[in-house]
């Protein structure tokens, strides 16, 4: 408790029950703890409601009695994410902005501004534990653990931060915040991404990139439907596509298994006996520049991997070549995304991750 006080600590409010109880844990631990909430994003009434958020950062700080305030990272947030979020549907990918938001603002632009008030450490209310040294490992609440978005931290990134809830579970959490008559205990938490919202992803995504409607067709050419713009659909779709009911055709689910933006085409697929076609299944795919956080391992090595967020781990070999890693899957998988993470994992230790470029089939 002593040394502790000797150290400030930067917590990252959201407004969430997570953030706030991560903030209370951090005091009674002795440590100097001051809260900061970040806003990220210009809230024009439809998106994220950074008013309320901040209100309720308000509320727990005050309970808590801790100081508290705002900071401005629109700029960064534009420059470094939402950009390469929009670079990413331009080329009829399907970015992940949260990974991005972990690496480059949260623990990046906040860290730098967090080092200026003289923290020693930055704390935010994320599942994930660490081991002081630079190694992240998951969250005692396997349903809550959320190392996959930060697979793209550093060493000295994950250094700087503490985790708070690591060994905690969710309805412990909240238990917690109750008990402190927290007026978060209760609130829902956010899901999706901040700057969409409560708005559906097309009228949001039209904003930015307009639409550029086209055919939808099978992988040997024949047109089956029109599409709203290839950049609304991922791989694995089923819904939403208005292909049902033709005459030429089985009566089957279709579904995306391919985008060609070159040609503005989506193309669809069919699965025999009721099933989903063969061709959303993959065998293997290359990450560029795959960031590791405690380096590499070994150049071959087997592990886990997440292509996704809540995904069990899947077992794999990894080949490390021109400066990226070559994944190849133990079992086929499905819809595997460029644009999204590959996060990798030994035993709980969450290695690294990096985009997704190319799929192999």
């Amino acid at each position: 408790m002593r040394e502790n006080q000797k150290t400030r600590v930067v917590c990252g409010m959201s407004g969430g029950v997570d953030s706030a109880v991560a903030a209370y844990l951090l005091k009674r631990q002795g440590y100097e703890v001051i809260g900061v909430f970040m806003k990220n994003w210009q809230d024009d009434g439809k998106g994220c409601s950074a008013a309320q958020d901040y209100e309720d950062v308000q509320s727990v700080c005050a309970a808590i009695d801790i100081p508290y305030y705002t900071v401005n990272f629109e700029r960064e947030y534009y420059d470094r994410v939402f950009t390469r979020f929009l670079d990413e549907y331009r080329r009829g990918r399907t970015p992940n902005p949260d990974v991005l938001c972990n690496s480059e603002i949260k623990f990046a632009a906040f860290l730098d501004h967090a080092r200026m008030l003289g923290a020693g450490k930055i704390a935010t209310g994320h599942y994930a534990r660490t081991d002081g040294g630079g190694r992240l490992f998951k969250a005692a609440d396997a349903g809550k653990d959320q190392t996959y978005f930060l697979c793209l931290l550093n060493r000295a990134q994950v250094q700087s931060a503490l985790f708070p809830l690591g060994d905690m579970q969710k309805k412990d959490v909240r238990a917690l915040a109750a008990k402190l008559d927290l007026k978060v205990a209760q609130k829902k938490d956010s899901t999706g991404i901040c700057f969409i919202g409560e708005r559906k992803f097309r009228e949001f995504l039209s904003g930015f990139l307009p639409a550029q409607p086209g055919d939808i067709k099978t992988p040997d050419g024949k047109v089956v439907g029109r599409h709203q713009g290839v950049m609304y659909y991922t791989l694995g779709q089923r819904r939403g596509l208005g292909i049902g009911g033709r005459g030429d055709a089985q009566d089957t689910r279709w579904f995306v298994i391919d985008k060609d933006v070159s040609t503005n085409t989506l193309i669809v697929a069919q699965g025999q006996n009721g099933g989903e076609p063969d061709a959303l299944y993959s065998r293997a795919l290359f990450a560029p520049d795959f960031s590791f956080i405690n380096g590499a391992p070994a150049a071959a090595f087997e592990c886990a991997a997440k292509f996704r967020y809540r995904q069990s781990d899947q077992p794999v070999s990894v080949t490390l070549k021109n400066g990226g890693a070559y994944i190849e899957f133990k079992q086929r998988q499905r819809a595997v995304t460029p644009g999204q993470y590959a996060a990798l994992y030994l035993g709980d230790e969450c290695l690294g991750g990096g985009v997704i470029d190319t799929v192999y089939y």
